[in-house]
């Protein structure tokens, strides 16, 4: 999906992304508070400093996606593949992690569920 066209359909007051394909898309900074973006490819997507509060991004690709400092707090990434998504400095508090990839995450600096800092 063209992004200019998803923030304009985010703008409007639609919420349910389900299953779209953003991959390399350039969200930097976007405001996407309870957005559905469940099973969707964001896969190498810039995702820096976006406001991701209480997002669905369950079982979404977001391998190698650029989460840096991005706010995810009670997001439910619950399955979402975060192979080398880079996460440093992102807020993680009470976000919902069951059963997802972080094999090769970047968490340093990264604020996690349970609130502490990771190292």
């Amino acid at each position: 999906m063209d992004v200019d066209k998803f923030l304009q359909r985010y703008a409007s007051g639609e919420r349910d992304f389900s299953q779209v394909d953003l991959s390399r898309a350039n969200l930097g900074g976007a405001i996407l508070h309870q957005v559905n973006l469940s099973g969707a490819n964001l896969s190498k997507a810039n995702l820096n400093k976006a406001h991701l509060e209480e997002a669905n991004l369950s079982h979404a690709d977001l391998s190698s996606t650029y989460l840096t400092a991005a706010n995810l707090q009670r997001a439910n990434l619950q399955g979402a593949n975060l192979h080398k998504a880079d996460l440093d400095r992102a807020n993680l508090r009470s976000a919902n992690l069951k059963n997802a990839n972080l094999d090769g995450a970047n968490l340093r600096n990264a604020t996690l569920p349970d609130g502490k800092i990771s190292d």
